[in-house]
């Protein structure tokens, strides 16, 4: 798998995170839960895009283990705002099923890189 798609995906990925931070916090007027989400959201691609210049083999899985952490805490955090009814279910249906098709996308390229060394 080419780390372009997953590039592409988390940069989508993370412009859906930001429409969504900004209407939760015009809308709801919740500024914790989903400055979290933001965060980690916004972080896989950041992390995917320095695993493209690693320094090693190891340096690469390293950043998509971290990439693959902060796909899982955003999960996480859309279970919180979904469950304390920050966001409808249809909304988070569509932010959990992209979340977890990276966090998919994550692990099979580390374990790829992992049987090349």
């Amino acid at each position: 798998m080419g780390v372009s798609i997953l590039r592409d995906k988390s940069y989508s990925f993370a412009l859906l995170v930001i429409q969504r931070y900004k209407s939760i916090v015009n809308e709801k007027k919740e500024f914790v839960l989903s400055k979290q989400v933001l965060r980690s959201g916004t972080a896989i691609g950041a992390l995917i895009r320095e695993a493209e210049f690693a320094e090693s083999k190891k340096d690469f899985i390293h950043k998509m283990s971290i990439a693959l952490k902060e796909a899982n805490e955003t999960i996480y955090w859309l279970d919180l705002l979904k469950d304390s009814e920050f966001i409808e279910h249809t909304v988070y249906a569509g932010l959990h099923s992209n979340c977890k098709e990276l966090v998919a996308m994550l692990v099979s390229t580390i374990k790829t890189a992992k049987s090349k060394i």
